[in-house]
């Protein structure tokens, strides 16, 4: 498993009963997790005095309760910040556990010797879009969400990067890609983050199990002639990372060779001493 274990503001403190106490900078919250089948003590103080708890509804969806907790505060990871806000179905604006994939991409980045053009789909907030500017890649971020994009705007204005060669742009993701292949456009490195289920500006639909391979293929069409790598992430059940591999196997390894390797991702517990899977990811890199 790929652990994400560099983390100083933020961390997992317990897990329970389909819950996780995490600290968010300051400020704890618990929010459901569907890993944590366990019932377990609550030992942590944490427990009983959060700043934010999202309650999840038997009927579907949930609400936060809140508890002397910001409308906005920040956390940072390394030289980079971000703006943290509690919205729908339970999420802060910020998967952490991708911090793994951060500082692998990062570190290949780096060490290119070459100017690098990263290309990054499905891009929510922009962490990995951060993450690649500021190891110096020149890097196009592509979200269906307006919102998601000035939120990753605003990400990037207090990490002091809004002077990086990054191109922001609010697009359905397929229909970008597909357009940039007939523009002739290529990239050094993509990365997508695609969601479960969703819908593009104008309603385009999006279904994972249908959509994933053939968009892998269509993607790896805007790969340079020099690749350095592709990385695909998964929070879909069935999308076990031996299954990213074989898709990404089939998808650009015919052509370009290099190498596949694929994992769980996870988050360290303090409290438990175990690790919390937090989704699965695929890395392709070029030999």
């Amino acid at each position: 498993m790929w652990i994400a274990d560099q983390w100083k503001d933020y961390e997992v403190l317990d897990t329970s009963t389909g819950e996780k106490l995490e600290r968010w900078g300051n400020y704890l919250l618990v929010r459901p997790d569907p890993q944590v089948i366990w019932n377990t003590p609550k030992i942590n103080p944490g427990w009983k005095k959060p700043n934010g708890h999202y309650h999840r509804s038997s009927s579907g969806g949930g609400e936060w309760k809140f508890f002397y907790l910001p409308q906005e505060w920040s956390i940072h990871y390394g030289e980079l910040t971000f703006n943290l806000k509690p919205f729908s179905f339970k999420h802060t604006g910020l998967f952490p556990e991708q911090a793994v994939n951060w500082d692998w991409f990062g570190s290949l980045i780096r060490q290119a010797g070459r100017p690098v053009k990263v290309l990054n789909l499905f891009a929510y907030t922009g962490g990995a879009t951060l993450s690649a500017a500021l190891a110096g890649a020149s890097v196009t971020h592509v979200d269906a969400s307006k919102g998601m994009v000035n939120w990753a705007k605003e990400n990037a204005a207090s990490s002091g990067l809004s002077n990086r060669p990054i191109r922001w742009l609010v697009d359905d993701c397929v229909k970008f890609v597909e357009r940039e292949i007939r523009r002739g456009n290529t990239y050094d490195a993509i990365i997508m983050d695609p969601p479960s289920y969703g819908r593009g500006p104008k309603g385009e639909i999006w279904k994972i199990e249908e959509a994933i391979f053939p968009f892998i293929q269509l993607t790896s069409k805007l790969l340079s002639d020099y690749p350095l790598f592709f990385l695909i992430n998964s929070y879909t059940t069935g999308l076990q990372p031996a299954v990213l591999s074989y898709m990404i196997h089939l998808a650009i390894c015919n052509k370009y060779g290099g190498n596949v390797e694929s994992s769980e991702i996870g988050l360290p517990v303090k409290d438990k001493g175990l690790i919390l899977p937090c989704g699965a990811s695929g890395r392709w890199v070029a030999d």
